[in-house]
């Protein structure tokens, strides 16, 4: 029984120190913040929510960027260039942004994945624009 609870407690150590960064970043948050000293991150957005330690890593995560955009209605454009039938009605969208960031004993973010996102049909996600720079069109 030792033996195998030795065994098992080897793996998940050894699969646990398996942590791989591609280097090519999948979106403008990536490409701003792996390779980045983890303190930056924090300093600048706030500090974590939770954590969780996997070996020599531990996985922070880390919730913020909370802000109220108003989208005001879209109407149709006439022949004549005036304003037709609405298309769509004025709405409030309630932005946030969730990552979960794998941070090495050295504290470097060696990943950061988009937890709570909102995509957009043209132009960065809310995270994309908050913690990576990215502008909106």
């Amino acid at each position: 029984m030792n033996f195998r609870m030795m065994t098992v407690a080897g793996l998940v150590l050894a699969l646990a120190g398996c942590t791989t960064t591609s280097g090519v970043a999948r979106n403008a948050v990536e490409s701003r913040w792996l390779g980045k000293p983890a303190g930056i991150f924090f300093a600048q957005f706030g500090p974590p929510i939770a954590d969780v330690e996997t070996g020599d890593d531990t996985v922070y995560s880390w919730k913020g960027g909370y802000k109220t955009r108003k989208i005001p209605a879209e109407y149709e454009k006439t022949a004549d260039g005036k304003r037709g039938k609405r298309i769509s009605a004025a709405r409030t969208e309630y932005l946030s942004c969730s990552v979960q960031l794998t941070v090495s004993s050295d504290y470097v973010i060696r990943s950061i994945r988009l937890v709570g996102d909102r995509k957009r049909p043209n132009g960065p996600s809310w995270c994309e624009e908050f913690l990576g720079g990215a502008k909106a069109e």
